[in-house]
């Protein structure tokens, strides 16, 4: 029993023309204009990184010549801190060791622990400066152990 079936045709006439011409844009930026904006863009933007560079120089002079000014004062100010750790260290050691015979500050037992230095400054080593400090002041160290080394 086969049905009979319709078979989709075009309709007669046939079908509308398809419209495939190019319609081109309306032309608002031509090339003259591009180029002038991107020569007039650039002139600003040189002129205007000039400018920045001149005030940036300006800066960086007076903040070295601040550098300069302040850099007796920072590292004597380092010295004197210095100093007084040295210090605080030596009143620690006495403290500490006040109960022990025979102890004498700065020695081993009365011995000089340096024997050739005779009376010049000796630097302690770092695990010696920082004896007495707390761990945090010792980690600061470490993050800054080169803070302001200009001598």
């Amino acid at each position: 029993m086969a049905e009979s079936f319709k078979q989709d045709l075009p309709p007669k006439g046939g079908y509308a023309p398809i419209h495939f011409k190019r319609i081109p844009a309306r032309t608002v930026l031509n090339a003259p204009l591009i180029y002038g904006g991107l020569l007039a863009s650039m002139a600003y933007g040189y002129w205007d990184y000039k400018k920045g560079m001149r005030k940036l120089t300006i800066e960086r002079v007076e903040m070295k010549g601040a550098d300069i000014a302040l850099q007796p004062l920072m590292l004597a100010e380092r010295d004197r801190e210095y100093l007084k750790q040295c210090r605080r260290n030596r009143d620690h050691e006495a403290e500490l060791m006040k109960d022990v015979e025979g102890w004498e500050v700065g020695t081993w037992y009365g011995h000089p622990v340096f024997k050739t230095t005779g009376d010049k400054w000796v630097d302690p080593d770092v695990n010696e400066y920082y004896v007495h400090c707390s761990y945090a002041n010792i980690r600061k160290f470490d993050s800054h152990a080169q803070w302001l080394k200009m001598d």
